[in-house]
């Protein structure tokens, strides 16, 4: 049970917290962590974490970062000052103009091997800290993340889309 007087207690629920958004994001019960960690992560205790009513080490935390797929310091708390509701009003940049959006298969982008592959990887794990988004399929560029891949391509902004579906990058939904 959580103590409202200890200092700890609203440091281990805002842990808790930021774990539940990341399995959410990922589309993961307690029960399916459970199962796909092999019983790593029971389900009761990864509960209890997210509640805020167990604290969790940093080895295990360390060991969720992994098996979630994000760097460990998306677990932690984003301020440990700010509230929920704070967190909230943070406005996002405009999304990418309709019709022209560029959307990157993280799938294909993580078996390539080339070295503009590889610092596109660096690239695009920035900004899904940045965004907080970690489903892991797929990643839409907004109009400044295009910017920066067109430099790192070596192309202008509007050969970035055709050179991703070159390299096999870009993401094409599947069809009926």
């Amino acid at each position: 049970m959580t103590d409202p007087h200890d200092p700890d207690s609203g440091y281990s629920a805002m842990v808790g917290d930021r774990i539940r958004t990341i399995r959410r994001q990922k589309r993961l019960s307690l029960q399916d962590v459970e199962a796909r960690s092999e019983s790593e992560f029971k389900a009761s205790v990864l509960g209890a974490y997210e509640r805020g009513e167990r604290s969790i080490s940093v080895p295990r935390l360390h060991r969720l970062s992994m098996f979630y797929n994000v760097p460990v310091e998306q677990l932690l708390p984003l301020d440990f000052a700010t509230t929920p509701e704070e967190v909230s009003n943070v406005v996002e940049p405009p999304a990418w103009v309709p019709g022209q959006k560029v959307i990157i298969d993280l799938t294909a982008q993580a078996s390539a091997s080339s070295s503009e592959a590889e610092m596109i990887g660096r690239y695009l794990t920035i900004i899904q800290v940045k965004r907080q988004d970690f489903n892991g399929r797929v990643l839409t560029i907004r109009g400044d993340d295009l910017q920066a891949l067109a430099a790192i391509l070596g192309t202008a902004v509007d050969g970035v889309a055709p050179r991703l579906a070159e390299m096999g990058l870009l993401y094409r939904p599947p069809s009926d």
